[in-house]
């Protein structure tokens, strides 16, 4: 394992990828929603095995008949696995781990919740054992909730933070980490405080300023509504997350999301002030600046969004829209013909035409190898249409 220390103090841990089988052989699972079980049925996938626990007797059902893992033997007495994952909200996890530590149930512990500050401090408050305890959060998720909407693959090339304090054996720290690497996430080691000022700015503030948008909709008349495309959907889609999940999250992370929340107000209100003066301005009187400003700084801090392999996103990337049919193998077959032409696709995008059987790929590539592709994909009978 190779640890190096990266921007804001994180540090990166690098694993080999040389896709040894994992160190985990049994694994706990307490909470069977979407994070527990989608981080379930990635171990399974490893041929770990994977006991689960759940109050809500449905969801541990469904859980295991998707193939997530087995029922938890409550109270069978067996030795302890090597890791136990709490997937359960911030406020509940320190009574859990308290409660999973006394009962012996592995030994290591970790969580997922997407606060770590207030869960820490509760669960030292609460005499838990920290030198078996590292806070994780996974990066990844979804605006559906419950075991039905898992996936195996939802965290892979995702960050997966991990918080120890002073306390955690490093042991305890490398047994997590093997945890997120079977996951298919890149770890990221940083303090609880350092962690939730981050998900503030890049998780909790912009749910609330989806939601804002979104509520926006709901006194919107049929007509404006049927105009809706993909700009709103994108900007709208993770407001369909859970209010009273959201709502315990923002209270356990109040004060940084509220910061960032405060200064996008500052920047809305004086886009809105700019756009009402607009209309009595005198002739050639710039007021526009403030929007020109926004926008602006909002496509430069786009670009910052780290991209393929958590790298910052190349700017040098060429897109080449494709047009492809609606219809099961087709982006697969587009791939193929690419990777014929020997043509490495850097990302992808899709858009659907609503009411059409086609829709358009926007391949990512490097500039220099666009012509080939163009050309490969052209000869395979592909509708290309590079420079649009």
């Amino acid at each position: 394992m190779d640890t190096r220390r990266g921007a804001g103090g994180t540090v990166k841990v690098n694993e080999d990828a040389e896709g040894r089988r994992s160190d985990l052989r049994r694994v706990t699972v307490i909470g069977t929603g979407l994070i527990g079980t989608s981080i379930a049925l990635a171990l399974r996938a490893h041929d770990v095995d994977v006991a689960l626990s759940d109050p809500d007797a449905s969801s541990l059902r469904l859980a295991c008949d998707l193939g997530a893992g087995r029922p938890l033997e409550e109270n069978a007495s067996s030795a302890p696995a090597d890791l136990a994952v709490i997937a359960a909200p911030p406020a509940v996890v320190p009574a859990v781990l308290r409660d999973a530590q006394n009962r012996g149930l592995a030994q290591v512990y970790t969580d997922v919740a997407s606060v770590k500050a207030s869960v820490l401090r509760e669960a030292e408050r609460s005499g838990c054992d920290m030198a078996t305890f590292v806070p994780g959060h996974p990066m990844g998720g979804r605006e559906k909730h419950g075991p039905g909407a898992a996936r195996a693959d939802l965290f892979l090339g995702r960050s997966w933070a991990l918080c120890p304090t002073g306390k955690a054996d490093p042991g305890s720290v490398a047994a997590v980490t093997e945890l997120a690497r079977v996951c298919g996430a890149d770890p990221l080691i940083l303090d609880a405080e350092a962690h939730d000022r981050a998900v503030a700015l890049v998780s909790h503030a912009p749910h609330v300023a989806s939601s804002a948008v979104a509520a926006r909709l709901s006194g919107g008349d049929e007509t404006a509504l049927a105009l809706a495309g993909q700009g709103v959907r994108d900007v709208t889609r993770i407001a369909g997350g859970d209010p009273a999940m959201w709502e315990e999250i923002l209270s356990h992370n109040a004060l940084p999301v509220a910061e960032v929340l405060a200064e996008v107000a500052e920047d809305l209100a004086a886009t809105a002030e700019a756009l009402r003066s607009l209309a009595g301005a005198a002739e050639g009187v710039d007021v526009l600046e403030p929007v020109r400003d926004l926008l602006s700084r909002g496509r430069a801090g786009h670009g910052r969004i780290p991209g393929k392999h958590g790298s910052v996103s190349r700017p040098e990337y060429t897109v080449m829209p494709v047009v492809i049919p609606d219809e099961p193998g087709a982006l697969g077959r587009l791939f193929a013909a690419a990777a014929t032409a020997g043509v490495n696709i850097e990302d992808v995008r899709i858009e659907h035409s609503p009411g059409l059987p086609l829709g358009v790929a926007e391949l990512y590539v490097l500039p220099e190898v666009l012509d080939t592709l163009a050309e490969a994909l052209s000869a395979d009978g592909w509708s290309v249409h590079p420079g649009a």
